[in-house]
């Protein structure tokens, strides 16, 4: 696999190579670039297989040199330091992305899903720049959902709920629709945690904004806008008919 790296910091550019070589012998690094306007034209010239891209540089930054492309052949993995609300973002826009200092075990695992992808989707790529760029209230309104030739993409707004189908997760739409994806219940969880989202049951994550209502019992139940009824765990009523409240 024929690769780049284009980042404006020559110590990050020798980090990655070094552990590239130690970690991913398959992946050759035809070209190492701390100018992005010199990578851009290596892209044109050498056409990789795998393109490393930092997003913050001077005179082009990422989404820049990429938008200077036609086609994207290649596969693209973003190496940022962005904080974790940045992070998000790469995750609800399912853009493959590496933290530095690189940490070789996930090298690996984003190395092995760009040798299955081995090309840009634009739309996830414009779904990204929104969400790093907008104002914290305006972020994280649409979510990249994988599926085999490609992504979905949803306004969570519209998610009623994500039900666990044991490592694959079902998001259950008001439209009627249903996504299978493969992640589990606690992997999107995590990623959606900090806004309307709750786990109310081990088999369950609802959007509160979607309730329609909630029976009180043991543990109780809600009613979703489909009609389903969702039931609340016994460790999780309290927090829930708290967080409910604030609805």
């Amino acid at each position: 696999m024929k690769a780049l790296i284009i980042d404006d910091e020559p110590d990050a550019v020798e980090a990655l190579h070094l552990t590239l070589m130690e970690t991913c012998p398959e992946v050759v690094v035809a070209g190492k670039y701390t100018n992005p306007e010199k990578g851009l034209a290596a892209i044109r010239a050498l056409r990789p297989d795998l393109v490393f891209l930092d997003i913050e540089m001077p005179v082009m930054n990422g989404f820049q040199l990429l938008e200077e492309l036609g086609d994207l052949p290649f596969a693209l993995i973003f190496a940022t330091a962005y904080d974790r609300f940045a992070v998000k973002a790469f995750r609800y826009s399912a853009v493959d992305y590496l933290l530095k200092p690189v940490n070789p075990d996930e090298l690996r695992k984003a190395v092995d899903k760009a040798a299955e992808k081995q090309q840009i989707d634009r739309a996830q790529l414009d779904l990204l720049r929104r969400q790093l760029y907008a104002p914290d209230s305006k972020r994280f309104d649409k979510i990249a959902l994988p599926y085999a030739h490609g992504y979905t993409f949803v306004e969570l707004a519209d998610v009623m709920y994500c039900e666990s189908d044991s490592s694959y997760t079902k998001f259950f739409l008001a439209s009627g629709e249903m996504y299978l994806i493969t992640k589990t219940l606690g992997d999107v969880e995590e990623m959606l945690s900090g806004g309307d989202f709750f786990r109310i049951h081990k088999q369950f994550l609802v959007n509160m904004n979607n309730i329609r209502s909630y029976v009180r019992g043991d543990g109780g139940y809600v009613i979703m806008p489909n009609k389903v009824n969702i039931p609340v765990s016994r460790i999780k009523k309290d927090e829930f008919t708290e967080l409910f409240t604030r609805f």
